[in-house]
């Protein structure tokens, strides 16, 4: 597909928006998880934009995709495609992470709309999404499940324990999507536990893999494609390497940029150079 192409195109402007309304809500803040969204904001615009099933008036709709944001702490960015979407009204925006709203900063399926589960206790998604797929199986839903989750999650061991286990059930309605920025708090993710070489573990375990730049949205969007149409009765995951705080170098720069605090002005200059560059 061609970046000339309309579709593509409408993409790129559904991750600008992505970016700028997560920017937003960091400014309510002051603070949040701002370079994931900013990183993140081309595989969610793909994911809401063009290959997920899912009716904004009714969140609950029962052959609708699920996408399980198993880093609770992406929450952010999750909103701003909740809100890009149609499934939440842009106003609420100005709630985010305050008492009563239904933007909390960490996901918790009981206060928001398209929000499958509380996800940010770290390694939990897949085993619920591998559980969550079984389950729409015996139904013969034609229901997808998406798990989403980061790259700090390959620590956990339910990580994988749950990867053999999609694998062992053939759950080919299964798609993870990893969020490979190599970033955690305490520092560098493949410093703290080298997870590398990450395709190879994955195909090991049974997976059909794929690797991508994350924030070629070309080539998300065909790896997206590329992962539902995949005829092989096994589980599928999408690697995508991204860059952390993309689209605004000044955060791009920042040596620790998993939790951001920004100064009061620099809200504006992010939106200001999010604005002088929309597609």
């Amino acid at each position: 597909m061609s970046h000339s192409d309309p579709k593509l195109q409408e993409l790129a402007r559904c991750a600008w928006r992505i970016r700028r309304l997560a920017v937003r809500m960091g400014e309510v803040q002051g603070q949040g998880y701002v370079g994931q969204a900013l990183g993140y904001a081309d595989v969610l615009a793909v994911a809401y934009g063009h290959a997920m099933k899912f009716k904004p008036q009714d969140p609950e709709w029962a052959d609708r995709d699920r996408f399980l944001l198993s880093h609770g702490h992406y929450a952010i960015a999750f909103y701003a495609a909740l809100i890009e979407a149609g499934i939440i009204p842009e106003s609420e925006l100005e709630t985010y992470g305050s008492d009563d709203s239904r933007l909390p900063m960490s996901g918790m399926a009981t206060y928001t709309p398209g929000m499958e589960i509380s996800g940010g206790s770290l390694g939990q998604g897949l085993p619920i999404a591998v559980g969550m797929a079984l389950g729409l199986r015996l139904q013969r839903s034609p229901a997808v499940v998406y798990n989403s989750m980061s790259d700090g999650e390959l620590d956990e061991g339910s990580t994988w324990e749950a990867a053999m286990s999609a694998a062992h059930h053939q759950l080919d309605n299964l798609i993870c999507l990893v969020d490979i920025n190599n970033m955690q708090a305490d520092g560098p993710s493949k410093a703290m536990l080298n997870f590398e070489p990450l395709a190879d573990k994955w195909a090991s375990f049974g997976w059909h893999v794929q690797r991508v730049d994350g924030n070629d949205l070309a080539a998300v969007h065909a790896a997206f494609d590329k992962a539902r149409l995949h005829k092989a009765a096994q589980p599928r995951v999408i690697l995508f390497d991204t860059l952390m705080g993309k689209g605004v170098p000044f955060l791009e720069a920042r040596e620790k940029n998993h939790f951001i605090r920004v100064d009061a002005n620099e809200w504006q200059m992010a939106l200001d150079v999010l604005d002088a560059n929309q597609p």
